[in-house]
């Protein structure tokens, strides 16, 4: 599929043009394996009788233990996104299974790349948004230390070095991209929500994927997406006290709306997590 989006990050939210069709996606899979030890992603290696390799995952958008967070808004948006986990990915989970408790993945390079740059649009589009800062409390998350955009440019090009060709951004990377752009304008509490989920899940169980993933067909190559400058746990608590300072001047019902958009954020970044398997 044609798209007019750069690989390279976008510096204004009005520059980011996306493609006026959009491919059919392919759906997530309706259950994940988690495991009790971790607070996000969990997976294990293991090795196929044809021997191809297979990764074990699960997927989810929340961070983190308890103990990072230290009170405010921030806790409920962490509350309710463990109660979108099912009883046998978290002992905090809610939901029933609706399928079998494990998927087995075989991720391949083309399918990590359709991944990374479907992942990169929606950073570049998260980033270009709190730059612009169509609503002004946006602005209070520029330059968090979080951003991911540059770092996946550079693994684009890197994969680009090695012989691999760069797809282009593909369905779910699309329609996400198109969805925060929307509720940017006109949703700001729906768009927190998502910058929230996006952003933490990465720095949890994204990491420990891109390390598996990486293991399995990147000879252990660590990639600049799992890489921060700084350190990592005072950047979260940054921007987390930043978010509970955003959500102390809304009112229990925008608070409410924030809470409800959990369930469609793990939509979407279900949808892209996919594509490793594409």
């Amino acid at each position: 599929m044609a798209s007019t989006l750069p690989l390279s990050q976008s510096h204004s939210f009005s520059t980011i043009k996306l493609p006026n069709r959009v491919p059919k996606s392919t759906p997530a899979p309706s259950s994940f394996l988690f495991s009790k030890k971790t607070s996000s992603f969990s997976s294990q290696l293991t090795l196929s009788s044809t021997r191809r390799h297979t990764v074990v995952v699960a997927a989810t958008t929340t961070e983190m233990p308890k103990k990072q967070s230290k009170g405010g808004f921030v806790d409920e948006m962490r509350a309710v996104a463990m109660k979108l986990h099912t009883r046998d990915q978290s002992r905090e989970g809610e939901k029933e299974p609706e399928g079998p408790p494990v998927v087995k993945w075989e991720p391949s390079i083309n399918g990590y790349l359709r991944f990374l740059v479907d992942s990169k649009l929606v950073y570049d589009t998260l980033e270009a948004i709190v730059e612009k800062a169509p609503h002004p409390s946006y602005a209070e998350f520029r330059n968090t230390g979080l951003e991911r955009s540059e770092a996946l440019k550079k693994d684009l090009e890197w994969f680009k070095e090695q012989g691999h060709e760069i797809p282009e951004p593909s369905s779910p990377g699309i329609s996400y991209a198109r969805y925060l752009e929307e509720l940017a304008e006109k949703d700001p509490q729906a768009f927190i929500c998502h910058f929230y989920n996006t952003y933490f899940a990465h720095t949890a169980g994204g990491r420990m994927i891109g390390k598996k993933v990486a293991e399995m067909i990147l000879d252990k190559k660590e990639l600049e997406f799992y890489k921060w400058e700084g350190n990592l746990s005072k950047l979260l608590q940054n921007v987390r006290d930043k978010l509970n300072e955003v959500a102390a001047n809304w009112s229990r019902e925008e608070k409410d709306h924030c809470l409800e958009e959990t369930e469609k954020s793990f939509k979407h970044s279900g949808e892209i997590l996919r594509l490793i398997l594409s």
